[in-house]
């Protein structure tokens, strides 16, 4: 199951994307994808989400209050690097465009209003990238091992910190205990 967040500050628009994404097929090649959807009409409530929960794409206005879909989509990207990430608008903003690939690393830019065929497409292209990302970087980790130029546990602890950042750092005390608090921590 691929779980999708998607961010607009329009209600109807949040709507008009679930109905869809429930009743159209999601592929890519022969590979077909289950969405689970998630909403968001505020970038900020958005960012707190994944915070907490594990996306697999994210899809962003690119024009909203509180934040713009760039801004919105960086932070994300530094909350789940592995994230897809798709800018929808309604505004055809070259210097937007050319800013959300250059800093966020979009996987597409799609206008609004979007054709449902190719919106469906361009999330299942950006599903079958991520996996095919994930693969590739597993692969690379176990031909390191083989090589010696990582241990197994290096590469668990890598994974580990992916999933949950910070969890392998360990803050350790003037005494040598370590510090269950990050207050107390340098």
């Amino acid at each position: 199951m691929s779980r999708i967040l998607i961010v607009d500050d329009e209600a109807s628009i949040l709507k008009a994307l679930q109905r869809l994404l429930r009743v159209a097929p999601c592929t890519y090649g022969n590979r077909r994808f289950t969405l689970e959807v998630h909403t968001a009409t505020s970038p900020l409530h958005a960012l707190e989400l994944a915070r907490h929960e594990e996306f697999d794409l994210f899809i962003s206005d690119y024009r909203m209050p509180e934040m713009d879909g760039i801004e919105f989509l960086k932070h994300a990207k530094a909350v789940q690097p592995d994230a897809a990430r798709l800018i929808l608008s309604g505004y055809a903003d070259l210097n937007a465009l050319v800013r959300a690939v250059n800093e966020v690393g979009i996987d597409r830019f799609i206008g609004k209003p979007w054709n449902d065929y190719d919106l469906m497409s361009a999330i299942g292209q950006a599903l079958a990238h991520r996996e095919l990302l994930l693969e590739n970087r597993q692969l690379a980790d176990l031909v390191r091992v083989e090589m010696g130029d990582k241990t197994p546990e290096q590469v668990e602890a890598e994974r580990l910190e992916r999933l949950e950042p910070g969890i392998t750092k360990v803050n350790w005390g003037p005494d040598g205990s370590v510090l269950l608090d990050e207050a107390g921590a340098d």
